[in-house]
């Protein structure tokens, strides 16, 4: 099995009703995300793609080197990997961009040694997609989602992560993206 390259396939079920925890990283683990840049970037492909994928946003965050949404298709057909093609291309794509125009020597942190893809932005596969049925386990995908920034040292409470959605059910238009609330369960 020397030079096999074995990746873990990722399946995805696109489940009429069912909210989607989607986690998604840059490319080894890289701090892409620590500049407002590129979460601009980031904010605005979820927003064009919630349009045209027609998603309602219940929670996110941005982490320095990974995101976290919450979504909740509101089509009986949808496709999930469309969703994250269409959120996280663009970020890639504008990223590139911006360094060829401006810093090119910074294109080196994208690079990847292969011909036929030379820069990621994003770590290769499908990421991490949770579908989730119950009410109490889109409350609890929420909650882990806002705690993340918290975990990791970098602020004392969730609503103190401007990157993130904790931020916005405190306080709506706060935050960097809005949230769904009417889609949010009750109960």
């Amino acid at each position: 099995m020397d030079g096999v390259v074995v990746r873990k396939a990722c399946r995805r079920y696109n489940d009429p009703g069912n909210a989607h925890e989607l986690t998604f990283s840059c490319f080894q683990r890289r701090r892409f995300l620590s500049r407002d840049r590129t979460r601009l970037y980031l904010r605005d492909a979820i927003l064009t793609a919630k349009v045209e994928h027609a998603f309602d946003l219940l929670a996110y965050v941005f982490m320095p080197e990974h995101a976290h949404i919450l979504i909740w298709p509101r089509g009986e057909q949808y496709d999930v990997s469309a969703i994250l093609k269409s959120v996280k291309q663009p970020v890639a794509r504008r990223a590139v961009l911006y360094l060829r125009r401006h810093n090119p020597q910074g294109l080196r942190w994208l690079a990847t040694g292969q011909k036929d893809k030379p820069y990621r932005f994003w770590q290769a596969g499908g990421g991490y997609d949770r579908n989730i049925i119950k009410s109490a386990t889109i409350r609890q995908a929420t909650e882990y989602i806002h705690n993340n920034p918290v975990r990791r040292g970098l602020v004392q409470a969730p609503e103190d992560w401007y990157w993130s959605s904790a931020r916005e059910w405190v306080e709506p238009g706060t935050g960097p993206l809005p949230v769904d609330r009417a889609s949010f369960p009750s109960t």
